[in-house]
C-alpha cells in the first residue's frame, strides 16, 4: 500500500534537497517513489512555487489534475499545465477518501508558509533507517506534516524523525 505524505523544510530550497536525495535512495531501492510534487515559496513572494518531481516517477501515479487541484485547495493556485475543469469537482470530492479533508488543508496552510517548502510524496517500500540515515547525512530534517500512515505508523516515523534531528 502506498502512503501520503507531506514534508516540511524550514528552507525554500529544502524540498528539492530532498527530493534529489530520495531520487538516489530510489535507485538503491531503498525507496518507491510512485509520485512526488514540491512546494517552494520565496519569501518575497506571495503565492509559492509548485512542480510535480518527474525525474523521481516516470509516469506519475497521480497526474498533474490531482496534484493541480491539491495545490489549488491549498495555495489558491493550480499546477502549471494541469488540466481543472469538469473532472474537478469529482476528483475534488475524491480526495476526502485519500485522506485529505479540512484538517488537511488547514495543517498544510498554516505551516507552509513564505520562507519555507514542502515535499509531497506517494511512496512504499521504504526501508526507514536507511531513508533517515540518507536524509541526516545530508542536513536535511523535515517535519512531518501530513500522513495516512496508521497512528502507530506516523508515532514511529516521527519519533525516528526526532532521535536523528
Amino acid at each position: 500500500m502506498a502512503t501520503l505524505s507531506v514534508w516540511k523544510f524550514e528552507t525554500p530550497g529544502g524540498a528539492e534537497q530532498a527530493e534529489q536525495a530520495l531520487e538516489q535512495l530510489a535507485k538503491q531501492e531503498l525507496i518507491q517513489v510512485h509520485d512526488a510534487a514540491t512546494v517552494s515559496w520565496d519569501p518575497e513572494k506571495s503565492k509559492p512555487k509548485t512542480r510535480q518531481a518527474h525525474s523521481l516517477a516516470a509516469a506519475g501515479a497521480l497526474g498533474g489534475t490531482f496534484w493541480g487541484m491539491l495545490f489549488g485547495l491549498l495555495f489558491f493556485i493550480p499546477l502549471i499545465g494541469a488540466a481543472i475543469g469538469a473532472a474537478a469537482g469529482a476528483l475534488a470530492g475524491s480526495l476526502t477518501d485519500v485522506g485529505i479533508d479540512d484538517d488537511f488543508i488547514d495543517s498544510v496552510r498554516s505551516k507552509v508558509t513564505p520562507g519555507t517548502s514542502a515535499l509531497f510524496l506517494l511512496s512504499s517500500g521504504a526501508v526507514p533507517d536507511k531513508v533517515f540515515g540518507a536524509l541526516k547525512e545530508q542536513g536535511i530534517h523535515p517535519e512531518l506534516i501530513q500522513t495516512n500512515l496508521s497512528e502507530d505508523e506516523e508515532a514511529r516515523l516521527r519519533e525516528a524523525f526526532e532521535e536523528n534531528a
